[in-house]
């Protein structure tokens, strides 16, 4: 089989749209991990969340897409915050399953309470006048916003690295984690501060919702299949690794794109083959630190 050269770096472009949406969900459930050690399964959920927010403010009452992609992370971060105040503050010292069962009862809560009032068929979401059309880019023409969400999901992915790696506030949560009373010693709230890292990992999920609403289409079951591939991301990078999720997203994003071009019947399941095969070779993932 014989492949163009515009058709394959079109096929690769594309795959780096679909990397950039699996790089900031999976960053979300790698700072989530990563600091808390939660297995966050409500985060396809919270992205779903995102994206119905959206799709409401504007169609109830005509509010942007601009100012959607600030306020719904914003709103999803505060239901964030309440369910780690009244639920996920009780498990910390338990093993990793609970956790695990308590977010997917909340996946199941959160998809029936949309489903009963949207029903499972898609609701459409407009582009925003401002990023309407395409550019040639001399392979193709680019989707003007599916070019915004490559550029808007690196700029968050690297931002959040900075933050946890290369601050002091980064540095204040990472010590938390592994030793709260020396860091309350110091006068800071670990509580709050653990409480405020769950709430922001899952407004990252929110962001990603609000970026995909124009390109997927809006349901309450939007959330189910994406968040297996993205548990499979991360697992591969390596649970809790930051940049291990951010790169790894993006290169399987790439990857998967690839395999659309060669071999179209693999692509829903070489994500899967990769995981299992990185496993095998690398227990911790590509990126994860030995134990």
């Amino acid at each position: 089989m014989q492949i163009s050269l515009p058709a394959l770096l079109s096929q690769l472009l594309l795959g780096l749209v679909n990397g950039s949406f699996y790089a900031i969900l999976s960053l979300g459930l790698a700072v989530i991990f990563g600091l808390l050690n939660v297995i966050n399964f409500a985060h396809g959920a919270l992205f779903m969340m995102g994206a119905i927010l959206s799709w409401m403010a504007m169609n109830y009452f005509g509010i942007s897409y601009w100012v959607m992609l600030v306020a719904a992370p914003l709103i999803v971060g505060v239901f964030g915050v309440l369910i780690e105040r009244l639920l996920l503050r009780w498990i910390y010292k338990l093993d990793h399953l609970y956790g695990l069962l308590l977010t997917l009862g909340l996946t199941l809560l959160i998809e029936g309470a949309f489903r009963s009032v949207y029903g499972v068929s898609g609701l459409g979401y407009d582009t925003p006048e401002l990023l309407e059309g395409a550019t040639d880019v001399g392979f193709m023409m680019l989707p003007n916003y599916r070019a915004w969400v490559v550029v808007a999901s690196l700029v968050v992915c690297f931002a959040t690295w900075y933050l946890i790696e290369k601050t002091r506030l980064g540095a204040y949560l990472r010590a938390g984690t592994e030793n709260p009373r020396l860091v309350e010693a110091f006068g800071i709230n670990v509580p709050l501060m653990v409480t405020l890292t769950y709430g922001f990992g899952v407004a990252l999920a929110a962001f990603a919702g609000v970026l995909a609403a124009p390109v997927i289409q809006v349901t309450p079951l939007m959330g189910q299949n994406l968040i297996i591939v993205v548990f499979a991301v991360v697992v591969i990078g390596g649970m809790g690794s930051i940049m291990g999720s951010i790169l790894t997203g993006l290169g399987l994003g790439i990857v998967e794109g690839l395999t659309k071009v060669f071999y179209p019947e693999a692509s829903s399941t070489v994500v899967f083959l990769i995981m299992v095969v990185v496993l095998l070779v690398r227990p911790a993932g590509l990126f994860g630190k030995e134990t």
